[in-house]
């Protein structure tokens, strides 16, 4: 089953990421429009991006799972695409991760952009819905790809002598939904999908955060183990309440008769706790700290009403025709900007210095998110799509 108001949801959310991103470059912006600094206790909207991707993530899993299961996929193969998602993200998050900062062109033999784009070229070769009639062509170019990245990931020198390898930095941002899609997914099968065993994964996932995150006398390394997965705990958690809000509104696949209540409810619950733990855990995103977690999740449950309000129940859905293909092929759009801009730096292109300050500034970033969700329609016209 696909419902329209989550992909509204997910090209909203896309289309607001590739405008926050832009405009991080832009100077003279008030507070509200950038991230809140670290040890800032609060959030701006773009702070509320990153959730809403893992809330739309949690809320994909029950149904992309029913979808599935009913074409015949159960046990190893279903968990085996799983797995494999969850890894290709992480692949995706560690080289773009490295491509960032700490890279040694001079030890490379090349420039980073060049890297990056020979990475992305590759990734697209490995993770391309291919319309080829032929198996063999399909897993040769598979191949090729794979032996790429090994071939880039061998290529890589960090550090000012060049001697560090290709590693996880952290995540990346698609590392990060990795793990949480990953984490998620497993909470999904194991409180079988039932909402108060959600729940209760949500509340432990909180839990883990809180406990990991408060002063030992003497942390052990197991300790130190354990704490340092409570940012992906607290994404966990965010994953799960969009999991739970599948269960709200659908019930295997079909609409629920007027969910609203229950989900105003579900809003209401999780900015109580989110205010409850705020005194202890302030509001962060760059620490993942539950209040952040809890508020932004409260926030896409509220977000996601008025979709479906608006998208499945009064029936408004023209506009939806321009986000879907971004929303049908979220990963291309999201790495389309940096393939622009590592594309550019390669040809010694730039915008106009005029475009990274004030007023033009900011209109530039709302005409580029547009441009690029309509660069995403028009590949999506020419077959290329990608699939993890």
């Amino acid at each position: 089953m696909r419902v329209l108001a989550i992909d509204a949801f997910r090209g909203i959310t896309i289309l607001v990421m590739i405008f926050v991103n832009t405009l991080a470059g832009v100077s003279g912006m008030p507070p509200w429009m950038g991230h809140v600094a670290a040890g800032v206790d609060g959030m701006t909207f773009p702070d509320v991006v990153f959730p809403a991707f893992l809330f739309i993530v949690g809320m994909s899993i029950p149904l992309a799972m029913a979808q599935r299961q009913a074409a015949g996929d159960s046990g190893w193969k279903l968990w085996r695409h799983v797995l494999t998602r969850a890894a290709g993200m992480l692949v995706f998050g560690v080289f773009m991760v490295n491509a960032e900062a700490g890279y040694n062109e001079a030890a490379m033999g090349m420039t980073i952009h060049v890297w990056s784009l020979l990475f992305y070229a590759c990734a697209i070769m490995v993770w391309a819905v291919y319309r080829f009639a032929d198996k063999r062509l399909v897993l040769a170019l598979r191949l090729a790809g794979v032996a790429g990245l090994v071939a880039l990931a061998l290529v890589f020198r960090g550090g000012p002598d060049g001697a560090e390898r290709l590693a996880p930095q952290w995540w990346g941002i698609l590392g990060l939904i990795g793990w949480a899609y990953l984490y998620a997914a497993i909470a999904w099968r194991l409180t079988g999908a039932r909402p108060v065993a959600i729940a209760l994964a949500i509340l432990a996932c909180v839990a883990w955060y809180c406990v990991f995150n408060t002063d030992a006398a003497q942390p052990s390394a197991l300790w130190k183990l354990l704490g340092g997965q409570s940012g992906n705990a607290v994404h966990t958690a965010i994953a799960l309440c969009g999991v739970l809000a599948t269960t709200i509104f659908f019930n295997n696949g079909r609409p629920r008769a007027q969910p609203f209540a229950r989900a105003l409810l579900f809003a209401a619950v999780l900015a109580a706790l989110a205010f409850a733990l705020r005194p202890w855990f302030t509001i962060s995103k760059i620490a993942a700290t539950p209040s952040w977690g809890l508020y932004s999740a409260a926030i896409c449950v509220l977000l996601f009403a008025a979709m479906y309000w608006l998208v499945d129940l009064k029936q408004q859905r023209r506009w939806v025709a321009f986000l879907r293909p971004a929303a049908a092929n979220p990963l291309l759009t999201y790495i389309l900007p940096f393939i622009i801009y590592a594309l550019m730096a390669t040809l010694n292109l730039s915008f106009p210095s005029m475009l990274g300050a004030g007023m033009p500034g900011l209109i530039w970033a709302m005409v580029y998110a547009l441009i690029v969700m309509a660069l995403v329609a028009g590949l999506n016209r020419l077959h290329l799509k990608l699939q993890l």
